[in-house]
């Protein structure tokens, strides 16, 4: 396997109108969609041309149904604990005219246990969600994804600084010590470090062997082995960035599992990430299938 995620396989819906802050009822368009930052990295792994596999906790419900065939779909390998007693989790992003506000109910996903990981996770990259560390009932089993990876990539994305902060910079720090990638944005990177920019990124590099700061639409910061490598990324116009980090990870992790230099797997994950921003979607087109040319020479999918 190239690339193993552990975290969140979640349902993403998305709420926008104008008329929220009124109160009452008003028109608007919600969008119901799959998601969880485990869930899309793997995705997008997979878009990126590597195999994939996610280790997540779900409910025994036709959410959890739907994600699961969703993934398989997408040729990712879906290694879901099944919760009897609970839903699967669902994440609420709600746009109003001056703010996006997000809602999370983890659901099954806040039970993930070691019991639910194997005892190696053996491939070229492991990814453990920071939600799933820094969530008390969870974190042991984020800590246990750690150090039970075997890989040449054994990363982790900061995910929160809210939760990093209540969780404790210094505990978060010790909980990732088996891992040698750090994926974070800026608030996160500040909040783990007290600086910005290059600061941040080098006073991280000695903890991890490669760290990660994604910029936003000013693209990403890279150190690697010490190395400080800076990416920016083409102009577009953001839509709804909920799921651009996680396409990020995903295809970073793909690119150097696939040996990619660190430049340029940098570059593909920047432009991954614009995409989703880009668009209301977190996860990339369904391939259409491939029409066959029957004997009659009629065409059919």
């Amino acid at each position: 396997m190239d690339v193993v995620t552990v975290g969140d396989v979640m349902i993403d819906v998305r709420v926008d109108s104008d008329g929220l802050e009124e109160g009452g009822d008003v028109h608007g368009r919600v969008l119901v969609r799959p998601g969880g930052s485990a869930a899309n990295a793997a995705v997008w792994a997979v878009e990126a041309g590597a195999t994939s596999r996610v280790h997540a906790r779900i409910g025994s419900d036709m959410a959890g149904a739907l994600l699961r065939d969703e993934l398989i779909a997408r040729g990712v390998e879906p290694a879901l604990a099944i919760d009897r007693t609970a839903e699967t989790g669902t994440m609420l992003v709600v746009h109003e005219p001056r703010e996006r506000s997000m809602v999370a109910d983890r659901g099954a996903g806040g039970r993930l246990s070691p019991d639910d990981l194997p005892e190696r996770l053996e491939a070229g990259a492991v990814l453990v969600s920071g939600y799933t560390l820094l969530f008390e009932p969870t974190s042991a089993a984020g800590i246990a994804a750690l150090e039970r990876a075997h890989a040449r990539f054994v990363a982790v994305d900061a995910a929160s600084w809210p939760m990093i902060r209540s969780f404790g910079v210094e505990r978060f720090l010790e909980a990732c010590a088996p891992a040698t990638l750090l994926l974070a944005n800026e608030r996160e990177a500040e909040e783990l470090t007290g600086r910005r920019d290059v600061a941040a990124v080098d006073e991280l590099s000695h903890r991890f062997q490669v760290v990660c700061v994604k910029q936003g639409e000013e693209g990403a910061l890279m150190s690697w082995e010490g190395l400080v490598i800076r990416n920016a990324t083409d102009a577009v116009v953001e839509k709804d960035s909920t799921g651009a980090g996680d396409a990020f990870n995903g295809v970073l992790l793909a690119s150097l599992a696939a040996g990619r230099s660190p430049g340029d797997a940098l570059a593909t994950a920047c432009r991954a990430g614009a995409r989703v921003a880009a668009s209301f979607e977190t996860w990339p087109e369904r391939p259409r299938p491939a029409e066959v040319e029957e004997p009659s020479g009629r065409r059919r999918r």
